[in-house]
């Protein structure tokens, strides 16, 4: 049997490793995190647009809204010290039909109370100073959004966890959990690891790991897959920085959109398609077990009934690359079939209930000596910094780590 550590953390995504990162710098604890490939990152960290996230969509006083505008400047401030390359970039989300502005007047109350300085409101014909190209009949221009690359964030607040006396441990997947009296016990490919505590920020595998440990999530995680195309080289001067339509308020998703990456290029995309395979990058992709857990509960059915004809159209633009550039030309009309190129594509997971609702919030379930991360969507990312203090400070107290 190894060493025993104070909080042994299952996941090498951003969220885990920043949970590691105040769990060892702030509160002194030993930390070990399990991560089962063999690099950080790997998933919905590796794989997503980029974008720091201002705070605009979230409901106030929400757990989404309190960490990202908090984790915002903590983001900023943690690349500039150590520097990461990232920008300030901003962004105009842009209503393109009538029927757009009451939901574009309800994010600029949400922005302004979530504390968004400089947020300015646009007629259609102030889009163009912004964006030259762009097509809309009003908008909001948010001047807190950035872009960043998340996986060299991870790999820093790695670095950091091992300074303080922590240690990551890749190609370690957590195979069985076992609680003893004062410790849990964590079987992995490369022997047995115990801990006084756990934490579980294992993503995609979160409600499996939870029900590993013998809790029960309550809810099930739906993988949805967002693919991007590209911008060809000549073509990138269309767009400056990031343009955004105005979410449908009934999905926890923001719509195809524009987004200029901090080491170069302009990304278009992602659609939201149901995967069947949680880990499942491309539309061939398929897992019997993960499907097999989708039908199997109740709540995805009921979600099915409500949203199959989002599905449907969803499923027609994963196979349509016209389908998918006429809904990305609908902010910018200048666009042609052949300006886009098929990308990289991420999986997102979606924490979904019983009664077949999509969680919007963050969703963090406490056990005996353990705590389970089961929804940290966008903008977790961006919220990192400030989620895992959240979490550390949880489990301080909890755990009586100090």
């Amino acid at each position: 049997m190894s060493a025993t550590w104070d909080v042994a953390i299952i996941g090498g995504g951003i969220v885990g490793t920043a949970t590691a990162m105040a769990l060892a710098r702030e509160a002194g604890a030993l930390v070990v995190v399990l991560e089962a490939e063999n690099r950080l990152a790997a998933h919905q960290t590796g794989h997503n647009s980029g974008v720091i996230h201002s705070g605009l969509y979230y409901k106030p006083g929400s757990l989404k809204a309190r960490n990202c505008v908090e984790g915002r400047e903590a983001m900023y401030r943690f690349c500039e010290a150590h520097r990461i390359p990232h920008e300030r970039c901003s962004k105009l989300v842009v209503a393109t039909r009538k029927e757009h502005l009451a939901p574009l007047d309800e994010l600029e109350r949400r922005g302004r109370a979530n504390g968004l300085e400089g947020l300015r409101r646009l007629a259609g014909n102030e889009l163009r100073d912004y964006e030259p190209e762009v097509a809309g009949i009003a908008g909001l221009h948010v001047p807190q959004t950035g872009i960043v690359d998340y996986t060299a964030v991870t790999e820093a607040f790695a670095r950091l966890v091992r300074e303080a006396g922590g240690e990551i441990r890749t190609s370690s997947r957590v195979l069985h959990v076992e609680r003893r009296q004062g410790s849990v016990v964590l079987e992995t490919p490369k022997g047995a690891v115990e801990a006084r505590a756990l934490i579980n920020c294992a993503g995609l595998q979160s409600d499996r790991v939870a029900r590993m440990c013998g809790v029960d999530p309550g809810v099930r995680i739906v993988p949805f897959r967002g693919e991007y195309y590209e911008l060809v080289p000549e073509r990138q001067h269309l767009v400056r920085n990031l343009i955004y339509p105005v979410p449908d308020p009934r999905f926890p998703f923001l719509g195809v959109h524009f987004t200029r990456m901090v080491h170069g290029g302009v990304e278009a995309g992602p659609n939201a398609v149901l995967a069947f395979r949680r880990e499942g990058y491309a539309r061939t992709s398929f897992s019997p077990r993960d499907t097999l857990a989708l039908f199997e509960f109740p709540g995805f059915w009921k979600m099915g009934l409500k949203y199959w004809r989002m599905g449907a159209a969803e499923m027609y633009r994963s196979f349509s690359k016209r389908a998918f550039v006429a809904a990305l030309r609908e902010l910018l009309p200048a666009l042609r079939d052949e300006d886009v190129r098929p990308s990289g594509a991420g999986v997102r997971a979606q924490a979904l209930d019983r009664n077949g609702a999509l969680l919007d919030d963050f969703h963090i379930v406490e056990a005996e000596r353990m705590i389970h991360v089961l929804n940290a969507p966008s903008p977790a990312a961006t919220a990192s910094i400030s989620i895992g203090r959240s979490v550390a400070a949880m489990a301080a107290r909890s755990f009586a780590l100090k």
